[in-house]
C-alpha cells in the first residue's frame, strides 16, 4: 500500500508543477518520478543498513535518469525535480516538503567535513538551474536560490540568494512564499546593481569637478 501511495503522490506532484506533462501516463516517462520511485526503495533499504543493495538501486536509477541521489538522504513530501540531469543529492542532504530543484543543482559538501556533510533545505525552497550549496548549514523556509549560483553559508528564511558565491540580495517578511511564485528567472542582479551605483557615484563627481573648475575659472577672472 505504501508503494501505491508513493506512486500516486509523485504523479499529483509532477502533474502540479509541471505544465509539459498532458496526462498521468506520461509521468511514468519522467526521470524524476523515475528517480524518487527507486530513490523511496532505496531509502528504505538503507535505514535497514542493506546499504550495498540500497546503493545499487540508486546508482541504477541514477545511469538511467542523470540523477543522484544517495539513499541516506532525507527527503519529505512535495519534492519536485524538474528535468533533472545533473542533480546530485548527498547523504546527509535533509529535504523538506513542497522543495523544487532544476537541473545541474548539487546539494554536497565541501570535503572537509564529518559526520553532517550536507545542507538541510527547510520546507518550499526553490534551488534554481546549476546553483550549488555545499556544507553542513540551512538554507531556510521560503528562500530562493538564483540559477549559477554557489551558495557556501546558511541563509534565513524568506530570502533570495545569487551570485559566485551566494549572497543575500532580498529578505522577505512573508511566512510562506506560494509555490506558483516562484520564479527562477526574474532576480535581482547584484552585480549589475553595484556597477549601476558605481556609474552614477561617477557621474556625480566628474560633474562635481566640473562645477568646481568653473568655480576656480570665474574666481581667476574676477582676480
Amino acid at each position: 500500500m505504501g508503494f501505491i501511495k508513493n506512486v500516486k503522490d509523485e504523479i499529483k506532484v509532477i502533474r502540479e508543477r509541471d505544465p509539459a506533462i498532458h496526462s498521468s501516463m506520461e509521468v511514468f516517462l519522467y526521470p524524476s518520478f523515475r528517480v524518487m520511485i527507486h530513490y523511496r526503495l532505496a531509502h528504505k533499504l538503507y535505514l535497514k543498513k542493506h546499504y550495498l543493495l540500497a546503493r545499487f538501486v540508486s546508482q541504477r536509477a541514477a545511469r538511467k535518469t542523470g540523477i543522484e541521489i544517495h539513499p541516506g538522504a532525507q527527503i519529505g513530501s512535495g519534492f519536485f525535480i524538474d528535468h533533472g540531469t545533473g542533480v546530485v543529492i548527498g547523504e546527509t542532504t535533509i529535504i523538506g516538503n513542497n522543495v523544487t530543484l532544476y537541473q545541474g543543482v548539487t546539494l554536497g559538501g565541501t570535503g572537509k567535513e564529518s559526520g553532517k556533510r550536507h545542507p538541510t533545505l527547510e520546507d518550499n525552497v526553490m534551488v534554481s538551474a546549476g546553483a550549488k550549496v555545499l556544507g553542513s548549514f540551512t538554507i531556510g523556509a521560503n528562500s530562493k536560490i538564483g540559477a549559477g549560483s554557489v551558495v557556501l553559508e546558511e541563509v534565513p528564511p524568506n530570502c533570495t540568494v545569487v551570485g559566485v558565491p551566494g549572497r543575500i540580495i532580498k529578505r522577505e517578511n512573508e511566512v510562506v512564499i506560494p509555490r506558483e511564485t516562484m520564479d527562477q528567472v526574474h532576480l535581482p542582479d547584484p552585480i549589475k546593481e553595484d556597477i549601476q551605483n558605481l556609474q552614477k557615484a561617477n557621474t556625480e563627481l566628474t560633474n562635481r569637478l566640473l562645477d568646481l573648475e568653473n568655480e576656480l575659472r570665474q574666481l581667476r577672472k574676477d582676480t
